[in-house]
């Protein structure tokens, strides 16, 4: 699990807003917006752009969007490209530390190709057509693009989109999961390519993809029997969610863990899961269950249907990522770090879960080392299905000073959790102190990098064994210049812009900390084994009565809530995050205040700014709600709009939007300072109360229809009116520029090379680790 950071960028009572049917919001049948289809077919529109890039759209399909809505999906002009800063902090490891991040960073940098391939068809021969183009150019681009014949806004619009997919690894965002598309002509791209026999290979790979816009469901990641791309489901364009679900099932009997897998069904009706591994058979002890590769099931929707095991996938990179884990382990600090990367070698050589699992558990012994990993398929975000992994991998150094806080708020932890808003029966019998650190990224491979991290997350090692929280420190403090702050009050914007990093680092630990590390799962652990009194059922405070649910043996809490999962835990995690901050004692620990209620002081300006800050993102998460399909592409948008949501429902006007302007031009945020401490957190904690004991007792039914309320949008007021002037207003997310490493086998020592923070810096960055 991990905490995005929302867009620094981007106000009516909701009981105002109910009362005109006009801005009426309609509940959300679903929960976000998934992926499928794997192919885009013939062009039958052309977007087109002229050298000041207004926006014309030539129509030949009844499905194809107008240009307004068409041009959300242009490119970033200009990317907001931030570099990653962390030299200091790498030059103060010794040689051997060195080493150690240097190979975990060309192991999760290995994977890259995989990210690739898991955003889209045509993402690796962009990425390649971008790398040949760097090579063809020598790095002078104004000299290939006289070459090519292209002028100096055709080679921008060029640089601005290769600057976004590289920081994206893919033409689809990271934060939204919807495509973007170049600001000019194809002809451009063409013309580029023309130079290099290598370019114009790739560029015809890609097979008129990286413009191609007829099919709008296309735009968008998804299941594919709804419509839209996903890579998950390869050469499957007939498998559908009931079918997926089968197999899930069926793996979740067996016990075979889907995170490294993906799901393939063949012409025949055979469906392969796709192992990702070095090796290309099933290793001679067995897998995760047993030797065989080959099941027919005998029950059910795929009944005389075979499931066929089929190792290998990404096969060439995960034997280069196993080799640069081995080599980690020659030069881990401790025995512990050493077994870590031997059961990840294993892991990514034999497509072991089961050995990724045992990787997890030295993973959180290993306390407060200098150099912090993970690497793996971790996330599962752009998975349609919730299940299935995203490959990531990082490398960062430890930041001591920041750290101390953290540990303060680890040991504070147990004081804090009790005040949430249920009794001990719903909460861990203990609390498993997790090691939380503050990290200097100095390597981190994946479709986007978080602002801060709680894993493993398997829930059977969380709630036994533990977990660790990290929070990266250089991805938080990193800042776009010129930056604006649309929907603030001027009244408001000075404690805005002051504290909004100090309260952003409060919610990020509270978040990571005890939101992600809270709470107990129900569960029959085994057939007439239980983790709690099931003669004696505990009493719900959300129904007053005793429980009825909870999760059955071999269930977890992502199989039984599915692809909703993702939005409803990173939900209950900021409530919690926002519950606790009003707690000054907690404020007291980030260096505010002295534990005393002060609205007044600066503990009470970091309160504030970090209430603001939640009821803006809530604002401008509408940006990533889809009216075509009226779903969400990113669970922490859908959490935060619901948030956002709860504020306006809110008691006693704590929270409303005003403006004067018909088409809310001028629309603001109103949230009331001095109610916090009142309306605010008596909405937060009723909200939070419910979506925590449905996820505990396993009541998918009434946890997925009052979320999904919560989380709906609707066309008439939020879906049209404030998301236009959200796009209006909106700003480039940062794509950030990473430093390389440098072995010198000869003496051992390790160098750091860092790049500019502009569109050719994180373009050659790319082409250096080549």
């Amino acid at each position: 699990m991990r905490f995005s950071q929302p867009l620094r960028s981007q106000s009516l009572r909701l009981s105002s807003i109910l009362a005109q049917p006009a801005r009426r919001a309609s509940a959300f049948p679903r929960n976000r917006l998934t992926t499928t289809a794997t192919s885009y077919g013939n062009s039958t529109s052309q977007l087109c752009l002229n050298r000041s890039f207004s926006l014309s759209v030539r129509l030949h399909s009844p499905s194809i969007m107008d240009a307004q809505e068409l041009s959300q999906y242009l490119a970033d002009a200009p990317p907001s490209v931030v570099r990653l800063e962390v030299e200091k902090h790498f030059d103060a490891l010794t040689d051997k530390q060195k080493r150690y991040a240097h190979f975990i960073s060309k192991a999760s940098f290995a994977g890259n190709r995989i990210v690739l391939r898991q955003v889209s068809p045509e993402s690796e021969s962009i990425y390649d057509l971008i790398i040949a183009l760097h090579k063809a150019s020598g790095g002078d681009w104004k000299a290939l693009a006289e070459k090519a014949g292209v002028d100096e806004a055709g080679l921008n619009a060029f640089l601005q989109y290769a600057a976004q997919f590289l920081g994206n690894s893919g033409n689809y965002k990271s934060f939204g999961d919807s495509k973007f598309i170049p600001r000019c002509d194809e002809k451009v791209f063409a013309s580029l390519a023309s130079t290099s026999p290598e370019a114009e290979k790739h560029y015809k790979a890609t097979n008129g993809a990286i413009f191609s816009t007829d099919k709008p469901g296309l735009l968008h990641l998804g299941f594919t029997d709804e419509g839209h791309l996903t890579t998950y489901y390869p050469d499957s364009p007939d498998i559908t969610k009931d079918e997926i679900d089968a197999v899930a099932k069926w793996m979740q009997k067996t016990g075979l863990l889907p995170e490294n897998t993906r799901l393939r069904k063949t012409k025949d009706g055979v469906f392969e899961l796709l192992i990702a591994s070095a090796v290309n058979s099933i290793p001679s002890e067995g897998g995760d269950i047993g030797k065989d590769t080959e099941y027919e099931i005998t029950e059910g929707l795929l009944s005389g249907k075979t499931i066929k095991l089929v190792y290998g996938d990404y096969a060439t990179e995960m034997k280069a990522i196993t080799e640069y884990t081995k080599k980690a382990a020659e030069n881990a600090e401790n025995e512990t770090q050493q077994k870590m990367h031997i059961a990840y070698a294993k892991s990514f050589e034999e497509g072991s879960l089961e050995a990724f699992k045992d990787s997890q558990r030295y993973w959180i012994r290993d306390q407060g080392p200098m150099v912090e990993c993970n690497i793996g398929f971790i996330e599962t975000y752009r998975d349609p299905a919730g299940v299935r992994g995203e490959w990531e991998g990082f490398a960062a150094v430890v930041n001591q000073e920041r750290t101390r806080a953290f540990g303060e708020l680890v040991r504070s932890a147990p004081s804090l959790i009790p005040l949430l808003p249920w009794s001990k029966e719903f909460e861990k019998d203990k609390f498993l102190s997790p090691d939380f650190t503050s990290l200097e990224v100095l390597t981190f491979c994946g479709s986007g990098i978080p602002a801060g991290i709680n894993i493993p997350n398997y829930d059977d090692i969380r709630q036994q064994e533990g977990f660790k929280n990290v929070s990266l420190g250089n991805v938080l403090s990193a800042k776009a210049p010129d930056e604006k702050i649309p929907f603030i009050a001027d009244s408001d914007l000075e404690v805005y812009k002051k504290y909004r990093d100090a309260a952003f680092e409060v919610q990020v630990g509270l978040h990571e900390l005890t939101g992600h590390g809270c709470g107990k799962l129900l569960q029959e652990t085994s057939p007439g084994e239980y983790n709690f009194d099931h003669t004696n059922p505990p009493i719900s405070p959300v129904t007053g009565k005793p429980v009825t649910t909870w999760y059955k043996p071999g269930q977890t809490w992502g199989s039984v809530f599915g692809g909703l999962a993702g939005a409803y835990e990173e939900c209950r995690a900021e409530l919690v995050a926002m519950h606790l901050s009003c707690e000054f004692q907690a404020l007291k620990i980030f260096g505010f205040g002295d534990g005393t209620i002060d609205m007044d002081g600066e503990a009470g300006d970091v309160l504030y700014a970090s209430y603001l800050s939640m009821a803006r993102a809530g604002l401008t998460s509408v940006e990533f709600w889809d009216p075509k399909s009226q779903k969400w592409g990113q669970p922490h948008c859908q959490a935060r709009f619901a948030i956002f949501k709860c504020f306006l429902e809110a008691e006693d006007d704590f929270c409303k939007l005003e403006y004067e302007k018909e088409d809310l031009s001028d629309l603001k945020i109103k949230l009331d300072r001095s109610k916090i401490l009142t309306s605010g957190r008596k909405a937060v904690g009723d909200f939070l109360q419910k979506i925590h004991i449905y996820k505990s007792t396993a009541d998918v039914e009434n946890g997925t229809k009052f979320f999904t309320d919560m989380s709906g949008v609707g066309l008439e007021y939020w879906g049209t009116k404030v998301r236009d002037v959200v796009l209006k207003n909106k700003q480039p997310r940062k794509v950030f520029v990473q430093a390389n490493t440098y072995l010198d086998e000869a003496t051992g020592k390790v160098s750091l090379k860092h790049y500019d923070a502009t569109p050719e810096g994180i373009i050659q960055s790319w082409a250096d680790r080549e």
